[in-house]
């Protein structure tokens, strides 16, 4: 069974500093194009960042400059590094797998569009 399980949100001062983290586990062989997402309450949920799985990265307009995404292949693991935080960061932010091939049994299975639970990142004024 594959799971994204993210960690690493609080509580922080504007201006602060946060690294939030997805592990994806299971028996997995292969992750494409990684992302986070935020939602914030009474809003949509909104791409961040991505993460392609040769580490090509791109982000939305009002993080680029003090968000960075990442990834350890080697641990099925993303990253992501939230620095200069402001109040309008104030989301729960959510992990997502575009594409996961994992080993089922003695063969390999291909899933898409994986979420974790999500994780609260709250920014004070």
């Amino acid at each position: 069974q594959v799971q994204l399980v993210e960690s690493g949100g609080g509580l922080v001062q504007a201006g602060g500093s946060l690294r939030l983290s997805c592990v994806v586990s299971g028996r997995i062989a292969r992750l494409n194009t990684m992302a986070w997402y935020r939602q914030a309450p009474g809003n949509q949920r909104e791409l961040v960042a991505t993460i392609t799985s040769g580490g090509s990265t791109s982000y939305t307009d009002s993080v680029k400059g003090r968000f960075t995404i990442s990834r350890d292949n080697a641990q099925n693991t993303v990253y992501l590094q939230m620095n200069s935080l402001k109040p309008e960061d104030t989301a729960v932010y959510y992990c997502n797998a575009d594409q996961i091939t994992y080993y089922r049994g003695f063969g390999l299975a291909t899933g898409r569009d994986f979420w974790g639970q999500g994780t609260q990142v709250t920014v004070s004024s």
